[in-house]
């Protein structure tokens, strides 16, 4: 039997599942948590990649092993390989003035027609320009620039402070379509916009294909399993899924996301849709919002409820919560750009101010925002024939329920499961079987236990969303 790991590295814990190459099948997990705030040492990452690898039961007999992690992250390190500062995540919204300025500085049209994507705090590349503006001399250190999964991985081959191979360092197209200086047109980096941004030219990981390998594990991870390309968080999400063009992919988790697997690429010079690649070789347009799961946490805090009953209070009073809209950016927002807007409720009267109102409507206020990616997808050209509901607030039985009346589609639940983790482990039995087999297609995993949605439509929840949205 061939073993293969597939890690998730995202905002809030390490999740490692290790798979049967050929069927899929689940032989043993691991998980570890990441610490709070949205700038973070990554040695911690490492911790809790160690941590839940251990508990997964080590590497010793795996064969591949790949990475799906957090996208945009700055990582810096200097010429010998310390870590010039914590890492800046992808939702610290610090470089939203500096987003804002390469816009003006360049146009919104030559972002997009350069990189697919108009830039946003959450960006790398405005990451760096704020660290330029704000810490020159932690600028002037930075020899090499990666993002969380890049680094995760340069780490797994055996890199470290002392041993920093940056030829070693690398990255793939997914991960690579975030930073805002590659272009998923050419599938080259754009050194003027990076150097536009940072005033330099550190060491940028090499983009491999997707069955290209990157090393194989250090000898203290047992020295066997080859260490393969890695993706973004969305993309290993995809993957994992089987997405085909048509599928469109609603993710709820720390951020809120909107997918689609395309044979053609996309430039939004709005702004609202991010041109990302994805892990196979095709693209990915995005649409991300920064509240989501998170304002469910909240709703449920302000409760003093737990979330099994937040679902229940939501699911007791109609569509529209009587009139009770909540605009959810309690943390800013990245679509639309508001990085310095709070959240606010509207519409409150005596008659809705109630727990089951509030429960309600903040289930909306999240979907409402992702509604609104869907629709910018589709303005794009973006076919939508199935849309399928992942991520930590998938497990919620309201959303799963509201999700059709705000989407105004049929939603398609799959089981619960580590779809990121997963991706990664296909992904890493994918370039395994590339190594004999050049041509070798992505594995074909069987997934039980789908579950079909149907629309009930409630096109007033959108309007009362969309009439007191921009109040902020």
């Amino acid at each position: 039997m061939t073993l293969v790991a597939g890690i998730d590295s995202s905002t809030q814990s390490c999740k490692v599942v290790i798979r049967d190459a050929e069927t899929g099948a689940l032989h043993r997990e691991g998980r570890a948590s990441h610490p709070e705030g949205t700038s973070v040492d990554p040695n911690a990452w490492w911790d809790a990649l160690s941590h839940a690898l251990h508990e997964a039961g080590g590497l010793a007999d795996v064969d591949a092993i790949s990475v799906a992690g957090q996208q945009h992250g700055m990582v810096t390190m200097d010429a010998d390989g310390h870590l010039v500062r914590d890492a800046l995540l992808w939702n610290d919204t610090r470089s939203g003035q500096a987003a804002a300025d390469l816009v003006t500085e360049l146009g919104a049209k030559t972002w997009a027609e350069a990189i697919g994507t108009v830039p946003v705090a959450s960006l790398t590349v405005t990451k760096l320009r704020w660290l330029r503006e704000n810490e020159p001399e932690n600028a002037e250190k930075v020899a090499a620039v990666s993002l969380p999964h890049d680094w995760l991985s340069w780490r797994l081959v055996g890199n470290d402070v002392g041993n920093a191979d940056f030829a070693s360092l690398a990255t793939d197209r997914s991960d690579a379509s975030g930073t805002g200086y590659w272009s998923p047109f050419t599938n080259q980096y754009r050194p003027d916009l990076l150097e536009h941004a940072f005033g330099a030219q550190p060491v940028l990981p090499r983009v491999l294909k997707p069955t290209e390998v990157s090393g194989t594990v250090s000898q203290d991870l047992g020295g066997r399993a080859i260490v393969a390309a890695g993706a973004g968080d969305n993309a290993g999400g995809a993957l994992g899924l089987g997405a085909a063009p048509g599928d469109v992919v609603v993710s709820i988790g720390t951020s809120g996301t909107v997918f689609a697997v395309t044979n053609q690429p996309t430039a939004d010079q709005s702004g609202t849709v991010a041109g990302f690649a994805d892990a196979a070789g095709a693209y990915l347009p995005l649409v991300a919002t920064l509240n989501a799961s998170r304002v469910l946490d909240a709703a449920a805090r302000m409760l003093d409820v737990d979330h099994h009953e937040l679902s229940r209070l939501a699911l007791s009073v109609p569509a529209g919560s009587d009139g009770l809209t909540l605009v959810p950016y309690f943390e800013g927002e990245r679509t639309p750009n508001k990085p310095d807007a709070t959240g606010t409720l509207h519409g409150m009267r005596l008659a809705n101010t109630t727990p089951a109102h509030l429960a309600r409507a903040a289930f909306e206020g999240v979907l409402c925002g992702l509604a609104d990616g869907l629709d910018a997808l589709v303005r794009l050209g973006v076919s939508v024939e199935r849309i399928s509901l992942i991520g930590g607030g998938a497990q919620s039985e309201a959303l799963r329920k509201i999700a059709p009346t705000i989407l105004g589609l049929p939603v398609v639940v799959p089981p619960p499961g580590e779809y990121v983790a997963d991706g990664a482990a296909r992904q890493a039995a994918w370039a395994l079987a590339a190594q004999s087999s050049p041509g070798a297609a992505a594995p074909t995993w069987r997934r039980e236990g789908t579950q079909t949605y149907e629309a009930t439509p409630a096109p007033h929840v959108r309007e009362q969303y969309a009439a007191v949205q921009d109040l902020v």
